[in-house]
């Protein structure tokens, strides 16, 4: 994969200067062929492909919020927690006492389809549970004041790209080291 990638014409890398300057200056030294910056979330979409329905209905309930004063979570698509983390997470919220926007998929509870284990009237006033957001305008939005993620590098860096700050809970992959990155090293993040 190194001789293949040293024969290559360039390398697409999806970040930019600003997030890893050293490291990407130590690989532009080991691989001296054309390195393009791209952080690919400031230009694409991720909605034009994405495999779930995008839920718009409440927009109209974060245009009323305040600037800033939003918690956006959401763990996106492959990552699973078992139902006690998931009731967890969800009186936490409430307990929080903080507005809240809340990305439930389906199968986010291992063995569950996830939405039938909130208790009754949950989340009240204070927040919003839907299956599916369109993530880059929700962090976008001027009322999103931080984000609950898993630090999947995509999430990420649409969090970065929007200055948002993030509450990092990794799961698995790249996302201990993404996640340490964020708060250890850039401090636009928090474990």
């Amino acid at each position: 994969m190194v001789k293949q990638t040293k024969a290559s014409s360039g390398i697409i890398w999806n970040s930019f200067k600003e997030l890893e300057e050293t490291e990407l200056e130590r690989v532009q030294h080991d691989f001296p062929i054309l390195n393009f910056l791209i952080p690919l979330p400031k230009y694409l979409t991720a909605s034009s492909s994405s495999l779930l329905d995008q839920d718009q209905t409440f927009f109209p309930w974060l245009d009323q919020q305040p600037p800033k004063s939003v918690l956006y979570v959401s763990f996106r698509s492959i990552s699973k927690v078992d139902e006690k983390e998931f009731l967890e997470i969800a009186h936490g919220l409430v307990h929080s006492k903080q507005a809240f926007l809340w990305v439930v998929r389906p199968r986010f509870v291992k063995g569950s389809t996830s939405l039938e284990l909130l208790p009754n009237g949950f989340p009240g006033e204070s927040g919003r549970v839907v299956e599916w957001a369109p993530q880059q305008e929700v962090l976008a939005h001027e009322a999103t004041g931080a984000f609950w993620t898993h630090s999947g590098w995509n999430s990420t860096l649409e969090s970065v790209c929007e200055g948002v700050a993030m509450i990092c809970s990794p799961f698995r992959g790249d996302q201990p080291l993404d996640a340490r990155y964020m708060s250890g090293l850039l401090r636009v993040g928090c474990i």
